[in-house]
């Protein structure tokens, strides 16, 4: 059996520093994303995303972002899904990219609310249509028999819909608003770079760097 006690690697590929930073964190987060990207990162736009529900319990999963403007980063779900139930009981979330091949982190936290119908209805229509089908056949987070569950409901979707199913009304987007950011870069010695962006009551970003 492998000793995972002793599983360690030296972070020594970047640094993050106040000087090359962003001034405003959307700014370092575009930055970093358009890296990522550049470098040929498996699937970048990965993120796992945190929710609470009644209980106080948290819960996590992998989503990914579709969009991200000065309002917030855009994601899309099932809103009868775990997490979309617990975002209507409790509309604030984080958010955390793991760019590993990088040594990067980024989180983000923030109030979130749905994306407007007009929004959800474009992004649906551009999915390829097996997706659009699959919205429609998966009772996300609800307990099924089996498979064979979701095979024949995607049947009858595509017999019902045809080649241009509409979005059903229980799918659409989510958009986190903002109000901190924080940017981990790994380095030698454990001795990280981390950058904390904390949005202010006059709407303007306070930067600090935090210890690792």
């Amino acid at each position: 059996m492998k000793d995972i006690a002793h599983l360690r690697k030296s972070y020594e590929s970047g640094e993050l520093d106040e000087a090359l930073a962003g001034s405003e964190p959307l700014q370092q987060f575009e930055q970093w994303f358009q890296a990522a990207l550049g470098a040929g990162v498996p699937e970048p736009n990965a993120m796992t995303l945190a929710t609470v529900g009644p209980d106080g319990r948290p819960s996590t999963r992998i989503v990914l972002i579709k969009d991200y403007d000065a309002r917030g980063l855009v994601w899309y779900t099932n809103y009868d899904s775990r997490k979309g139930r617990e975002l209507a009981g409790h509309p604030w979330a984080a958010l955390q990219f793991h760019w590993v091949e990088m040594e990067r982190v980024v989180r983000v936290e923030g109030r979130v609310e749905r994306v407007a119908e007009a929004e959800s209805d474009a992004y649906y229509a551009s999915r390829p249509l097996d997706s659009r089908l699959g919205a429609w056949a998966s009772p996300q987070s609800q307990p099924i028999a089996s498979r064979a569950v979701l095979v024949s409901n995607a049947a009858k979707a595509a017999a019902q819909h045809g080649l241009n199913p509409p979005r059903p009304p229980h799918w659409g987007g989510f958009r986190l608003d903002p109000d901190r950011w924080e940017f981990w870069q790994g380095r030698k010695s454990r001795l990280h770079d981390r950058l904390v962006y904390q949005r202010e009551p006059d709407g303007r970003w306070q930067r600090q760097r935090l210890a690792p």
